[in-house]
């Protein structure tokens, strides 16, 4: 009996030294199989992406910042009651029942996500029911501060925080940093353990992007264009503001826009950037360019002329005519049939150029190509390949039958502005690396040179005749104190439905740059389907007038004045002259330049308004459109007695409320002048 309870003691010390040893073992010596089993049963593995990196503007303005959310997710295996627990979530998370349940009905999963970026007030209800299996991980959500702002061009993002469309998207990887997978600690009944409130400690950022855009530009353009649409009752706006030098974006916007923070309940159309996914044809703005090309190519100067049939010319079976019926030229300047604006002039200068040397202009500016703007989905427009029949070649001169993007446009004419390099446009201005600071800075990227200085000189005389000169087109687009050149277009709408085009709707347009004597921003304005006016320069001049005005004086460039007035009505009186040399503009800038120095004074400044522009460009002295605004039409017509000045009435109202051109604007030689009554 003594010897069978020895014998069980020891049986028992035996199996108690095993335990402990085996206990021991596990304890204190590694075991890959236990490590694998305790990693499943009290931690998970789950990816999160980086807190994403900030969009700023050139002067560090928030564009678009990330703020925490919450996102919720569920561990169905140890949830209980799943079917009430995806009742009471669905009522909370505005979800169908079936779509929560479908989530967590299967027990054997560890985990899934309910729902992404919830609001807190959400999250504290949930938390406050605190039921087991349910838990938050705190993520972070795109916030956009200034709502509508630059909102096609920065894009917004998904609900799984991928970049859906803009920048957000063209940038993603730059801007999400590198993902990781991160382990959640559970407890022993399956909680996630919190550090400090957070169920991460490392959440590593992304990169930030710094834009050359300028915020409070980019709220002027926004501005502008917004109230174009309303005023003309226009389908869009587009607008475009460049640095003349090297093509850096400085506003870039569509009307109608949306908010960047209810993206998704936004539409498509109103979501698209069409500056630089949208073509369409350019019309008149595109004659610029075409006189440049022949310019290049030695077929021409500015004091060539050019027969333009007395308004009727015909090409083919077509008569091709001028904008309007009273236009009828006869022997002009190129210089003139740019201010003047004649597509039977510019067709003449593209038949003397030829299709092989025009198409190839086109492209050498950058049209029916990728400029490589960094933006998603850039057009390529449309220029039409070889060979082109004599209708199609007369029609591409002045702007039809061939497309092109606001963004190609308003780069081209920058080429003239900057002495005749073509740049590629950018809008990021740098990348700053989260980890180690470090700045990665855009370079200005050269495509080609399209003009020699020279050229580019004599093209921005010309353009600035457009603007000074009486005869010229571009007088709305005139600012007070400042030489500005560019160019107006108004081309039909081409029928998306069909051939040909849309009776009554035309895209209006203004392209140009200022100051002209030393470009610093280049401006294109482009407004679909005004339907209470359709001219350029009556629609889209002055709404290029009001973004140019405020962009020099917000840039701090001093406006002409005192003496240097004086000199600058000179340099009008003589440009018709002074256009046909070489380095005519050069030489008004240096003029100008000398008279700024020797007159600086610090009295109150004298500023050259567009009515005396339009004075010093007079042939005859008083050939000034009178005042007619808000006077009946017997005022009109006593008004007008004993001058030479004829009078179209348009409206069946009984005042006058507009006039073409304005009034202080030179009289056209006809002595036509157009009062709309309301």
């Amino acid at each position: 009996m003594k010897s069978r309870i020895v014998f069980i003691f020891v049986g028992i010390l035996v199996l108690w030294s095993a335990l402990a040893m085996r206990a021991g073992y596990l304890q204190f010596l590694p075991n890959d199989r236990l490590n694998s089993l305790q990693n499943r049963q009290f931690q998970t593995k789950v990816t999160l992406p980086a807190r994403r990196g900030a969009i700023v503007d050139r002067n560090g303005r928030d564009l678009a910042m990330s703020a925490t959310a919450y996102s919720l997710y569920a561990d169905p295996k140890i949830l209980e009651n799943r079917k009430a627990v995806a009742k009471k979530l669905a009522k909370t998370l505005g979800q169908s029942y079936e779509s929560v349940y479908s989530k967590i009905k299967d027990g054997n999963k560890r985990f899934i996500w309910i729902q992404r970026m919830l609001e807190q007030n959400k999250a504290d209800e949930i938390k406050s029911w605190d039921i087991r299996g349910l838990s938050f991980v705190e993520e972070w959500r795109r916030v956009y501060p200034n709502e509508t702002l630059l909102a096609q061009t920065l894009g917004f993002m998904g609900s799984e925080g991928q970049g859906l469309e803009g920048l957000e998207l063209g940038y993603d990887q730059h801007l999400r940093g590198n993902q990781k997978k991160v382990m959640v600690k559970r407890d022993a009944r399956g909680r996630p353990l919190i550090n400090d409130g957070l169920m991460f400690i490392e959440n590593p950022e992304g990169n930030e992007l710094r834009l050359t855009v300028d915020s409070d530009l980019q709220y002027t353009l926004e501005t502008e264009l917004a109230n174009a649409v309303q005023t003309f009752d226009a389908d869009h706006a587009v607008g475009v503001v460049l640095d003349a030098k090297t093509s850096a974006v400085l506003a870039l916007a569509s009307a109608p826009t949306f908010d960047l923070n209810k993206a998704l309940k936004s539409s498509a159309e109103n979501r698209r950037n069409k500056s630089v996914t949208d073509a369409f044809e350019p019309g008149s703005t595109m004659k610029t360019l075409v006189i440049a090309a022949a310019l290049r190519e030695g077929v021409l100067q500015p004091n060539t002329k050019f027969f333009c049939e007395n308004g009727a010319y015909r090409v083919g079976n077509k008569v091709i005519k001028e904008a309007e019926a009273h236009e009828k030229f006869g022997d002009i300047t190129a210089a003139e049939i740019l201010a003047v604006s004649s597509n039977i002039g510019t067709t003449k200068i593209g038949f003397k150029l030829g299709a092989d040397k025009l198409r190839q202009g086109l492209l050498d500016f950058g049209f029916g190509q990728r400029l490589g703007v960094d933006l998603p989905g850039e057009s390529r427009g449309i220029v039409q390949a070889l060979p082109w029949k004599p209708l199609a070649l007369s029609n591409i001169s002045f702007g039809h039958g061939i497309s092109s993007t606001p963004i190609q446009l308003a780069n081209a004419y920058a080429a003239i502005a900057n002495g005749g390099v073509l740049n590629t446009p950018y809008i990021v201005q740098a990348v700053r690396d989260s980890e180690t600071g470090e700045l990665t800075e855009t370079k200005v990227k050269p495509i080609r040179r399209v003009l020699t200085p020279e050229q580019a000189a004599q093209m921005r005389a010309m353009l600035l005749g457009v603007t000074t000169l009486k005869i010229g087109s571009g007088a709305n687009a005139r600012v007070d104190g400042f030489m500005v050149a560019g160019k107006t277009g108004t081309a039909q709408k081409v029928d998306p439905n069909g051939r040909g085009y849309l009776k009554g709707a035309y895209v209006s347009s203004f392209a140009g740059f200022i100051p002209a004597n030393d470009p610093k921003f280049v401006i294109y304005i482009a407004v679909d389907s005004p339907r209470k006016s359709y001219y350029g320069a009556k629609v889209a001049a002055p709404v290029f007038s009001r973004i140019a005005s405020y962009a020099v004086r917000k840039e701090g460039i001093a406006p002409l004045h005192g003496t240097l007035a004086e000199t600058n009505v000179k340099n009008m009186k003589s440009i018709k002259t002074a256009i046909n040399q070489k380095a005519a503009l050069e030489k008004i800038a240096r003029e100008i330049a000398t008279d700024s120095k020797e007159s600086a004074k610090p009295a109150e400044p004298q500023i050259i308004t567009a009515a005396q522009l339009d004075k010093a460009a007079e042939v005859k002295p008083g050939e000034i459109v009178p005042n007619l605004m808000k006077l009946t039409t017997r005022e009109v017509l006593r008004e007008i007695s004993g001058q030479n000045i004829k009078v179209k009435f348009q409206g069946n109202g009984s005042m006058v409320s507009d006039m073409i051109p304005a009034a202080g604007s030179a009289l056209p030689e006809d002595g036509n002048i157009t009062v709309i009554l309301k």
